[in-house]
Protein backbone atom coordinates (compact mmCIF):
# COMPACT_ATOMS: atom_id res chain seq x y z
CA UNK A 1 0.00 0.00 0.00
CA UNK A 2 1.23 3.49 -0.85
CA UNK A 3 2.14 5.76 2.06
CA UNK A 4 0.81 8.67 -0.06
CA UNK A 5 -1.64 8.26 -2.91
CA UNK A 6 -3.07 11.63 -3.89
CA UNK A 7 -4.33 11.25 -7.44
CA UNK A 8 -6.72 14.18 -7.59
CA UNK A 9 -7.19 17.54 -5.95
CA UNK A 10 -9.96 17.94 -3.40
CA UNK A 11 -10.32 20.84 -1.05
CA UNK A 12 -11.75 24.26 -0.31
CA UNK A 13 -10.91 27.82 -1.33
CA UNK A 14 -8.65 30.04 0.80
CA UNK A 15 -10.51 32.68 2.83
CA UNK A 16 -8.20 35.43 1.57
CA UNK A 17 -7.35 35.77 -2.12
CA UNK A 18 -3.64 35.46 -2.85
CA UNK A 19 -1.71 38.30 -4.47
CA UNK A 20 -0.64 37.86 -8.12
CA UNK A 21 2.63 35.99 -8.35
CA UNK A 22 2.16 34.07 -5.08
CA UNK A 23 4.72 31.27 -4.80
CA UNK A 24 4.73 27.88 -3.08
CA UNK A 25 8.43 27.34 -2.44
CA UNK A 26 8.24 23.77 -1.16
CA UNK A 27 6.24 20.92 -2.68
CA UNK A 28 7.03 17.48 -4.08
CA UNK A 29 5.87 15.55 -7.13
CA UNK A 30 5.80 11.74 -6.99
CA UNK A 31 5.36 10.13 -10.38
CA UNK A 32 4.45 6.59 -11.39
CA UNK A 33 6.89 3.93 -10.19
CA UNK A 34 6.96 2.46 -13.70
CA UNK A 35 8.59 5.68 -14.90
CA UNK A 36 10.66 6.78 -11.89
CA UNK A 37 12.46 4.13 -9.85
CA UNK A 38 12.12 4.43 -6.09
CA UNK A 39 15.10 4.14 -3.76
CA UNK A 40 14.92 0.76 -2.05
CA UNK A 41 13.50 0.75 1.45
CA UNK A 42 11.71 4.09 1.23
CA UNK A 43 7.94 4.52 1.45
CA UNK A 44 6.16 4.46 -1.88
CA UNK A 45 4.33 7.64 -2.82
CA UNK A 46 2.24 8.86 -5.73
CA UNK A 47 1.04 12.44 -6.24
CA UNK A 48 1.22 13.39 -9.92
CA UNK A 49 1.78 16.78 -11.46
CA UNK A 50 -1.83 16.88 -12.69
CA UNK A 51 -3.15 16.86 -9.10
CA UNK A 52 -0.65 19.53 -8.07
CA UNK A 53 -1.64 21.78 -10.99
CA UNK A 54 -5.30 21.43 -10.06
CA UNK A 55 -4.47 22.47 -6.49
CA UNK A 56 -2.60 25.54 -7.77
CA UNK A 57 -5.58 26.55 -9.91
CA UNK A 58 -7.97 26.13 -6.95
CA UNK A 59 -5.89 28.14 -4.47
CA UNK A 60 -4.57 30.85 -6.79
CA UNK A 61 -0.88 30.01 -6.43
CA UNK A 62 0.92 31.01 -9.64
CA UNK A 63 4.54 30.05 -8.98
CA UNK A 64 6.20 26.96 -7.59
CA UNK A 65 9.50 25.56 -6.42
CA UNK A 66 9.44 21.77 -6.77
CA UNK A 67 11.69 20.06 -4.23
CA UNK A 68 13.38 16.75 -5.02
CA UNK A 69 12.03 14.12 -2.60
CA UNK A 70 14.27 11.60 -0.88
CA UNK A 71 12.30 8.83 -2.62
CA UNK A 72 14.35 9.40 -5.78
CA UNK A 73 17.82 9.92 -4.33
CA UNK A 74 20.06 11.60 -6.92
CA UNK A 75 17.66 10.89 -9.81
CA UNK A 76 16.11 14.32 -10.42
CA UNK A 77 14.10 13.36 -13.53
CA UNK A 78 10.66 13.59 -11.88
CA UNK A 79 11.42 17.04 -10.47
CA UNK A 80 12.72 18.25 -13.83
CA UNK A 81 9.63 16.90 -15.59
CA UNK A 82 7.40 18.75 -13.12
CA UNK A 83 9.21 22.03 -13.77
CA UNK A 84 8.76 21.54 -17.49
CA UNK A 85 5.05 20.77 -17.06
CA UNK A 86 4.54 23.93 -14.99
CA UNK A 87 6.54 26.11 -17.38
CA UNK A 88 9.88 27.87 -17.06
CA UNK A 89 8.23 31.24 -16.32
CA UNK A 90 6.50 30.03 -13.18
CA UNK A 91 8.52 27.11 -11.86
CA UNK A 92 11.93 26.42 -10.35
CA UNK A 93 13.37 23.34 -8.69
CA UNK A 94 15.56 22.15 -5.86
CA UNK A 95 17.67 19.06 -6.61
CA UNK A 96 19.67 16.50 -4.67
CA UNK A 97 23.19 15.99 -6.02
CA UNK A 98 26.42 14.41 -4.84
CA UNK A 99 29.24 16.76 -3.76
CA UNK A 100 31.38 15.49 -6.64
CA UNK A 101 28.75 16.10 -9.35
CA UNK A 102 30.51 17.45 -12.48
CA UNK A 103 29.85 21.05 -13.47
CA UNK A 104 28.45 19.90 -16.82
CA UNK A 105 25.69 18.03 -14.96
CA UNK A 106 25.00 21.00 -12.71
CA UNK A 107 24.67 23.21 -15.77
CA UNK A 108 22.26 20.70 -17.31
CA UNK A 109 20.13 20.86 -14.18
CA UNK A 110 20.31 24.66 -14.22
CA UNK A 111 19.01 24.69 -17.80
CA UNK A 112 16.09 22.55 -16.58
CA UNK A 113 15.11 25.11 -13.95
CA UNK A 114 17.04 23.89 -10.90
CA UNK A 115 18.13 26.74 -8.65
CA UNK A 116 19.17 25.02 -5.45
CA UNK A 117 20.21 21.90 -3.57
CA UNK A 118 18.41 20.09 -0.81
CA UNK A 119 20.36 18.72 2.15
CA UNK A 120 18.54 16.57 4.67
CA UNK A 121 19.74 14.18 7.32
CA UNK A 122 16.41 12.37 7.12
CA UNK A 123 17.00 9.97 4.26
CA UNK A 124 18.89 11.95 1.63
CA UNK A 125 22.39 11.09 0.54
CA UNK A 126 23.72 14.39 1.90
CA UNK A 127 23.92 15.81 5.42
CA UNK A 128 24.61 19.23 6.99
CA UNK A 129 28.21 18.16 7.42
CA UNK A 130 28.59 18.09 3.62
CA UNK A 131 27.19 21.61 3.20
CA UNK A 132 30.52 23.32 2.51
CA UNK A 133 31.50 20.86 -0.21
CA UNK A 134 28.11 21.23 -1.85
CA UNK A 135 28.16 25.03 -1.51
CA UNK A 136 31.52 25.31 -3.23
CA UNK A 137 30.23 23.21 -6.12
CA UNK A 138 27.06 25.23 -6.72
CA UNK A 139 28.30 28.75 -5.91
CA UNK A 140 29.32 29.54 -9.53
CA UNK A 141 25.71 28.98 -10.60
CA UNK A 142 24.24 31.28 -7.95
CA UNK A 143 22.26 28.44 -6.42
CA UNK A 144 20.79 28.08 -2.93
CA UNK A 145 21.10 25.40 -0.25
CA UNK A 146 17.99 24.43 1.68
CA UNK A 147 18.55 22.32 4.75
CA UNK A 148 16.67 20.36 7.38
CA UNK A 149 17.61 17.93 10.10
CA UNK A 150 15.56 16.31 12.87
CA UNK A 151 18.54 15.67 15.16
CA UNK A 152 18.31 17.46 18.48
CA UNK A 153 20.70 20.40 18.76
CA UNK A 154 21.80 20.35 15.14
CA UNK A 155 21.30 24.07 14.46
CA UNK A 156 23.36 25.12 17.45
CA UNK A 157 26.05 22.58 16.57
CA UNK A 158 26.19 23.62 12.91
CA UNK A 159 25.70 27.39 13.28
CA UNK A 160 29.38 28.31 12.99
CA UNK A 161 29.92 26.68 9.62
CA UNK A 162 26.42 27.30 8.24
CA UNK A 163 26.94 31.04 8.73
CA UNK A 164 30.02 31.02 6.49
CA UNK A 165 28.60 29.25 3.42
CA UNK A 166 29.30 31.05 0.12
CA UNK A 167 25.65 30.68 -0.98
CA UNK A 168 22.26 31.62 0.53
CA UNK A 169 20.91 29.07 3.02
CA UNK A 170 17.26 28.24 3.72
CA UNK A 171 16.04 26.46 6.83
CA UNK A 172 13.10 24.24 5.86
CA UNK A 173 9.96 23.82 7.93
CA UNK A 174 10.62 26.44 10.64
CA UNK A 175 13.97 24.78 11.26
CA UNK A 176 12.47 21.44 12.32
CA UNK A 177 12.99 22.44 15.96
CA UNK A 178 11.88 19.86 18.53
CA UNK A 179 8.10 19.71 19.18
CA UNK A 180 7.14 21.14 22.52
CA UNK A 181 10.14 23.46 22.91
CA UNK A 182 8.64 26.39 21.02
CA UNK A 183 10.12 29.86 20.82
CA UNK A 184 12.21 29.47 23.96
CA UNK A 185 14.27 26.57 22.66
CA UNK A 186 17.99 27.06 22.13
CA UNK A 187 17.56 25.71 18.61
CA UNK A 188 14.95 28.27 17.61
CA UNK A 189 16.97 31.10 19.14
CA UNK A 190 20.07 29.95 17.25
CA UNK A 191 18.11 29.98 13.99
CA UNK A 192 16.75 33.48 14.65
CA UNK A 193 20.27 34.73 15.33
CA UNK A 194 21.38 33.34 11.98
CA UNK A 195 18.30 34.83 10.28
CA UNK A 196 19.21 38.28 11.55
CA UNK A 197 22.45 38.20 9.56
CA UNK A 198 20.49 38.45 6.30
CA UNK A 199 22.38 35.50 4.80
CA UNK A 200 19.84 32.96 6.07
CA UNK A 201 16.22 32.38 5.02
CA UNK A 202 13.45 30.45 6.80
CA UNK A 203 10.47 28.66 5.26
CA UNK A 204 7.10 29.00 6.92
CA UNK A 205 6.17 25.43 6.10
CA UNK A 206 5.67 22.00 7.61
CA UNK A 207 4.49 23.36 10.97
CA UNK A 208 3.32 19.90 11.99
CA UNK A 209 6.94 18.75 12.23
CA UNK A 210 7.71 21.07 15.15
CA UNK A 211 4.33 21.67 16.78
CA UNK A 212 3.31 19.83 19.93
CA UNK A 213 -0.28 21.08 19.52
CA UNK A 214 -0.55 20.13 15.86
CA UNK A 215 -3.43 20.65 13.44
CA UNK A 216 -5.79 22.20 12.86
CA UNK A 217 -4.69 25.37 14.70
CA UNK A 218 -1.03 24.85 15.74
CA UNK A 219 -1.46 27.00 18.83
CA UNK A 220 2.26 26.89 19.64
CA UNK A 221 3.36 28.22 16.24
CA UNK A 222 2.16 31.90 16.10
CA UNK A 223 4.66 33.05 18.74
CA UNK A 224 7.54 31.75 16.62
CA UNK A 225 6.09 33.34 13.50
CA UNK A 226 5.88 36.73 15.26
CA UNK A 227 9.52 36.49 16.31
CA UNK A 228 10.59 35.64 12.77
CA UNK A 229 8.52 38.52 11.40
CA UNK A 230 10.09 40.94 13.88
CA UNK A 231 13.58 39.71 12.95
CA UNK A 232 13.63 39.63 9.13
CA UNK A 233 10.34 39.53 7.19
CA UNK A 234 12.44 40.03 4.05
CA UNK A 235 14.04 36.62 4.63
CA UNK A 236 10.89 34.53 5.04
CA UNK A 237 9.33 32.20 2.47
CA UNK A 238 6.13 30.15 2.33
CA UNK A 239 5.78 26.51 1.37
CA UNK A 240 2.82 24.12 1.37
CA UNK A 241 4.90 20.93 1.54
CA UNK A 242 2.29 19.33 -0.75
CA UNK A 243 1.28 16.43 -0.73
CA UNK A 244 1.93 16.80 3.02
CA UNK A 245 4.27 13.90 3.84
CA UNK A 246 3.89 12.68 7.43
CA UNK A 247 0.85 14.91 7.96
CA UNK A 248 -1.20 13.73 10.99
CA UNK A 249 -4.08 11.66 9.67
CA UNK A 250 -2.61 11.44 6.18
CA UNK A 251 -2.40 13.76 3.17
CA UNK A 252 -6.16 13.83 2.66
CA UNK A 253 -6.41 15.94 5.86
CA UNK A 254 -3.80 18.46 4.71
CA UNK A 255 -5.95 20.83 2.66
CA UNK A 256 -3.78 23.47 0.99
CA UNK A 257 -6.47 26.12 1.51
CA UNK A 258 -6.41 25.53 5.27
CA UNK A 259 -2.64 25.99 5.33
CA UNK A 260 -3.01 29.25 3.39
CA UNK A 261 -5.68 30.34 5.87
CA UNK A 262 -3.22 29.70 8.70
CA UNK A 263 -0.68 31.91 6.92
CA UNK A 264 -3.29 34.70 6.77
CA UNK A 265 -3.85 34.31 10.51
CA UNK A 266 -0.14 34.22 11.32
CA UNK A 267 0.71 37.15 9.02
CA UNK A 268 -2.35 39.43 9.13
CA UNK A 269 -0.73 42.36 7.33
CA UNK A 270 -1.44 42.07 3.59
CA UNK A 271 1.78 43.80 2.51
CA UNK A 272 3.92 41.53 4.67
CA UNK A 273 2.14 38.47 3.24
CA UNK A 274 2.85 39.80 -0.24
CA UNK A 275 6.51 40.17 0.70
CA UNK A 276 6.62 36.53 1.83
CA UNK A 277 4.49 35.09 -0.97
CA UNK A 278 5.69 37.16 -3.93
CA UNK A 279 8.69 39.46 -3.51
CA UNK A 280 10.99 37.26 -1.40
CA UNK A 281 10.75 34.16 -3.61
CA UNK A 282 10.95 36.29 -6.75
CA UNK A 283 14.24 37.72 -5.53
CA UNK A 284 15.70 34.44 -4.35
CA UNK A 285 14.65 32.19 -7.24
CA UNK A 286 14.79 34.66 -10.09
CA UNK A 287 11.11 35.08 -10.92
CA UNK A 288 9.96 38.29 -12.56
CA UNK A 289 8.68 40.42 -9.67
Amino acid sequence: MLAIDLREDKGSLPRVALPPGACDTHSHIYGPESQYEHVAGRQKRYSPIEAYKAMLARTGIQRSVIVQPSLYGYDNRCTLAAIQALGAKNARGTAVVAPDTPMDELKRLHAGGIRGIRISYNGDELSPETAHDTARAIAPLGWIIQIQDAREGWISDAASFLSTLPVPLIFDHLGRTQPGEGAQSAEFKAMVKLLETGHIWVKLSGAYYSSADGPPNYADVPERIRILLDARPDRLLFGLNWPFPDYPGGPANGDAAHILDLLSDWVPDAETRKLILVHNPARLYGFED
